[in-house]
């Protein structure tokens, strides 16, 4: 793996770096957790719900991915919003509406409905991984935002530590009270958190360092001259969303993340499942053990995202985390009549993929600046993500024609494969890249 030496740190500047990281990570990591946590809990209430209202496994797999329609429709708006009105409204709004739709879940009684908030939830919290990725570019330099982006991608993991034994809890004590089945107190009891948090943002989030209180004029001066001459290199980038679209780069990185993203929702919703299946029938006792995964994701993220940042090199760590994603989806099948091996594997496939996101979400900053950025970023989410649709079914309709997952995680573990070859093949090796003509693409 090549290897290059970050810019040397100012003793004045990584301070007050730290600074802002212990100010503003802890309520965006936060903020991703009631998220991921409001996004993912159908897999723990498709326990019970299935069953309550009819609905067959494709349906399931159906709309538990059609959530990334939305995301579809609205990423892109949002950042560029974003962009316009600052972090503090758009964060703000988007968890009291996420909130919102998430607890509106409870109501859900035809296939029709089921489809329509997961496309509402969705919708309404399009903007906020897009938004922290541009919003990041804020505060924080390239040397440290591989690290920051990690530090915010392990609320994913965070919210299956807490999230998993809390879900499994609330369905295993609750149900009939107030004449609600437990699936219906989960989504209420854990979608009141967003609309809380979504007031809160209002309050503690600032746009940009010069509009921190809490950070003096000598801190903001600094941020401010080291972000300037980073941006002095940013002549070479593509500024307009228009020159963004042009780049078949852009859209060789929507391929890429759409082949990469497709094992972390498939995991999510179908995580609670394959440990049922492994002869875990207590809901607690799943909960609990989902929990593990999550807890070695949080340490791969973490530990990958550093030592990128640390060698400034984004290719190999992200496509190595692919390879170890595959390996894992494959061992589940492999291993599923051997329970202890094909955990084991789920274990590996989950820390693998979330490990994977910090690295690659620096190469987009690589080609992109201003405007471009915020809608180009947007944009390789928003239609990346529709893996996370595809997976989810694909694994629900194999399942209902075979009676297993493996068939459908043998796709996903393919197109994780397929995204470690293409940012191989085609993307940047070094940290530093000569100018890029908008009208072509080419380097």
């Amino acid at each position: 793996m090549p290897a290059f030496a970050a810019p040397a740190a100012s003793t004045e500047l990584e301070p007050v770096y730290k600074r802002i990281a212990l100010r503003i990570m802890p309520f965006l990591i936060l903020l991703h957790i009631i998220s991921w946590l409001d996004r993912v809990n159908i897999g723990f209430a498709k326990l019970s719900m299935l069953t309550d209202l009819g609905f067959s496994e494709a349906v399931y797999g159906f709309g538990a991915g059609i959530f990334f329609l939305g995301y579809l429709l609205f990423e892109v708006p949002s950042n560029l919003l974003l962009q316009k009105i600052g972090a503090r409204k758009t964060f703000g709004r988007i968890a009291l509406l996420w909130g919102i739709s998430s607890i509106a879940m409870m109501f859900v009684r035809t296939e029709g409905a089921f489809y329509a908030v997961r496309v509402l939830l969705g919708a309404f919290e399009a903007g906020l991984y897009p938004g922290v990725i541009l919003y990041l570019t804020y505060w924080f330099p390239a040397r440290h935002r591989a690290r920051m982006m990690g530090f915010f991608m392990i609320a994913g993991p965070i919210s299956g530590i807490l999230g998993g034994p809390i879900s499994g809890l609330i369905m295993a004590t609750t149900g009939a009270e107030g004449g609600l089945s437990n699936w219906q107190w989960l989504f209420l009891l854990e979608g009141l958190p967003a609309v809380a948090l979504g007031l809160l943002a209002f309050i503690v989030i600032d746009d940009r360092p010069e509009q921190a209180r809490w950070l003096s004029d000598g801190d903001k001066a600094l941020v401010a001259a080291d972000l300037g001459r980073e941006r002095q290199d940013a002549d070479r980038r593509v500024h307009s969303l228009t020159g963004a679209l042009r780049l078949p780069r852009v859209w060789l990185l929507t391929v890429v993340y759409f082949c990469l993203v497709s094992a972390n929702p498939t995991l999510g919703f179908w995580g609670p499942t394959i440990i049922n299946g492994l002869g875990v029938s207590n809901h607690l006792s799943i909960g609990l053990l989902s929990a593990i995964p999550s807890i070695v994701a949080v340490l791969a993220s973490v530990l990958v995202s550093r030592h990128s940042d640390r060698t400034l090199e984004r290719r190999w760590h992200a496509a190595l985390s692919c390879v170890a994603a595959a390996a894992g989806l494959i061992l589940i099948g492999v291993g599923a009549n051997t329970p202890p091996l094909a955990f084991a594997a789920l274990v590996l496939a989950q820390a693998a993929v979330i490990a994977a996101f910090a690295p690659f979400w620096q190469m987009p900053t690589l080609l992109l600046a201003g405007t471009a950025a915020a809608g180009g970023i947007a944009l390789i989410n928003s239609i990346g993500n529709l893996s996370g649709w595809l997976g989810p079914f694909v694994v629900g309709w194999l399942r209902d024609l075979t009676g297993s997952t493996s068939s459908g995680l043998y796709v996903v573990a393919g197109l994780e494969l397929a995204a470690a070859f293409l940012i191989v093949r085609f993307m940047p090796r070094g940290r530093t890249q000569p100018p890029i003509d908008p009208g072509t693409g080419s380097l």
